[in-house]
């Protein structure tokens, strides 16, 4: 990883080039400098594992075309009801609106172009391992469990199979180049506590209205939750909007003080997204945005969908 304070973290890859969680997005990030990968994690009908932002398959892949009497009642295509094979017979594609057809970055890599696959968590560990083997660089992986308790539902221990998969294939130690996230506040008190993984293990910080998890993320963040957390994981990943408002007085970036919170108790603190197309109010560009939340707020890393400007940004 390269020799700077904070961290840069692929968000879903270097999705602001390539569709997002696709190998080629994952090999762009590698190659862009990226210092972690973000790898989102839910599970097939056959309890495989695959990399993939949401529960549905329908915003980034052509389901809908390939099997049109899949879905559920409320009209989305869910990964739990297709099978490993049926999904690596489908091609993904840049994000789209709930339309299915208007692309949700219309500047990005044209939706609906190439042949892009979806890969599984162990392929993609596997190829990101081969890349630092090749290029000489330790670029590390960065999970995260979506929805556990979602899946339990469904009927699997998605967090178990996540912990073995990451022992098996050698992440098992703080010392190792994984951070473990997960938004789910109960979760991930178990799996520190109850599965007893030792890696290096992130809060998510979400909001309420998203039903991310039934954690109270208002709660989540007060100083005395922040101590207790202090003692389970090792860091807090809040989005922008936990982090900074804008000046009533003349619309300037004011800091919300939660960085200096978490960093009293120990907690250090890697902020999402960044996106040169999608600016936090109050900047005018990606180098100002993240110039102001690194020299301002000391943040310890930053998720991105743009490695190569926010190093830029840093090392300026």
């Amino acid at each position: 990883m390269a020799d700077r304070s904070t961290l840069v973290i692929a968000h879903r890859g270097a999705c602001g080039y390539l569709p997002e969680h696709t190998l080629e997005a994952k090999a762009y990030a590698h190659a862009l400098g990226a210092d972690y990968i973000e790898q989102d994690i839910v599970a097939t009908r056959d309890d495989e594992l695959i990399v993939m932002h949401d529960i549905h398959l329908d915003r980034v892949t052509n389901v809908a075309d390939r099997f049109p009497d899949r879905s559920r009642e409320d009209g989305r295509f869910y990964v739990r009801d297709f099978d490993l094979e049926e999904i690596k017979s489908l091609v993904a594609w840049e994000r789209r609106r709930a339309d299915g057809v208007a692309a949700v970055f219309p500047n990005r890599f044209p939706t609906g172009l190439g042949t892009f696959r979806v890969p599984t968590l162990r392929e993609e560990i596997k190829f990101i391992q081969g890349l630092n083997r090749s290029t000489g660089r330790e670029v590390g992986i960065y999970p995260e469990i979506k929805r556990p308790q979602w899946h339990r539902d469904e009927g699997l221990d998605i967090s178990q199979q996540v912990v073995q998969l990451l022992d098996d294939l050698g992440y098992r130690t703080k010392n190792d180049p994984c951070f473990l996230q997960c938004f789910d506040a109960a979760e991930v008190r178990r799996i520190r506590q109850e599965l007893g993984c030792q890696l290096k293990m992130v809060q998510l910080i979400g909001e309420n209205t998203w039903g991310e998890s039934p954690t109270d993320y208002d709660e989540l963040i007060k100083p005395a939750a922040l101590k207790e957390l202090g003692a389970i994981v090792d860091g807090i990943g809040p989005s922008l909007g936990h982090l900074v408002t804008l000046s009533e007085i003349d619309g300037s970036p004011v800091s919300l003080g939660l960085v200096s919170a978490a960093h009293t108790v120990g907690l250090a603190v890697h902020a999402y997204t960044f996106r040169a197309d999608q600016l936090a109010p109050g900047f005018d560009t990606m180098q100002q945005m993240v110039s102001w939340f690194i020299d301002e707020l000391h943040l310890d890393g930053i998720f991105t969908d743009f490695p190569d400007q926010a190093i830029e940004a840093i090392n300026s």
